[in-house]
């Protein structure tokens, strides 16, 4: 039976968020040397596997669980909370049921929770923590925690109106494809940010990540993964209005990492031969790392 939300409530109240490694008091992560030599590289490659979710019709837009692993590892420890305010299908809960995190995932969408629970149900026997998706508006997470719950924030969310329009394929190679005049937007909710303009969408991440700043611990990360995109023939530098918003809402900027995805594009066209520019920025996106600074 599905819990009500109620009981989610009741089950993460009950739960104990702290450090069960053992690393010294000073450290940040339980990284060792290496691993941590290699994350101060600034630009990242990540690979998919098999559990990864890669059908469109699931989900329109994922990211690999080896990316949500290499977050989650660098800014927090085993046992304590990450908080994902855009689940979506869920990758971020099972990079935290394999790490030993505890972890809530929030999503408006019943179809995302219920692909949440059927990836979570593959359970890992070195996990002795909670992952739990809730069916929830983001606006509403501070009605789950308590201040300083929280070690890591780390999301994809939607990416402003980006999705809500007829996907046209600009590659002279790759024209029509089953992608093609298609809407692949998450939802037509009106509480559903990927409805909303850049400007409205700001606004609206802004709001939503203020309310949870008090629920961060003080010198927590907040890491966001956003791309710019084209529209209308513009660039949109959408990652320039998530940093300038979040400034404004009490987050300090400390690192921007280039998520290098061309790896893992497949069939780059020849996007705006020969009369445009179009193609920069298409195979890489933002990792934004904000953190509550202490002050």
């Amino acid at each position: 039976m599905t819990k009500d939300n109620n009981e989610l409530k009741e089950q993460i109240a009950s739960l104990q968020f702290g450090r069960t490694c053992e690393c010294g008091r000073t450290h940040i992560n339980c990284m060792s040397a290496k691993e941590w030599m290699v994350s101060q590289i600034g630009v990242w490659q990540f690979f998919y596997e098999k559990r990864d979710v890669r059908d469109r019709k699931l989900h329109p837009a994922t990211f690999p669980i080896s990316l949500a692993k290499k977050i989650i590892s660098l800014f927090s420890h085993e046992g304590e909370l990450v908080v994902d305010p855009f689940v979506g299908s869920g990758t971020t809960l099972v990079a935290a049921q394999d790490l030993n995190r505890h972890a809530l995932g929030f999503d408006l969408q019943k179809d995302y929770i219920e692909l949440c629970n059927k990836r979570l149900e593959q359970l890992n026997s070195f996990n002795h923590s909670s992952q739990i998706a809730i069916q929830e508006d983001a606006r509403n997470i501070k009605e789950y925690l308590k201040p300083n719950e929280i070690s890591l924030i780390w999301t994809s969310p939607p990416y402003s109106n980006l999705l809500n329009r007829k996907r046209k394929n600009k590659s002279m190679r790759d024209r029509q494809n089953e992608q093609f005049d298609q809407v692949e937007q998450y939802s037509q909710d009106e509480r559903d940010l990927g409805t909303y303009s850049v400007e409205k969408w700001a606004t609206a991440m802004g709001d939503i990540f203020e309310d949870l700043l008090p629920l961060l611990k003080t010198k927590g990360h907040c890491v966001i993964n956003v791309p710019d995109f084209w529209m209308d023939n513009k660039r949109i530098t959408l990652h320039i209005y998530l940093i300038d918003e979040m400034r404004k809402r009490g987050y300090e900027l400390r690192n921007t990492i280039i998520w290098d995805r061309t790896n893992i594009v497949n069939n780059i066209g020849i996007f705006g031969w020969p009369s445009n520019y179009i193609t920069m920025g298409t195979t890489f996106e933002y990792l934004l790392d904000f953190w509550k600074p202490a002050n």
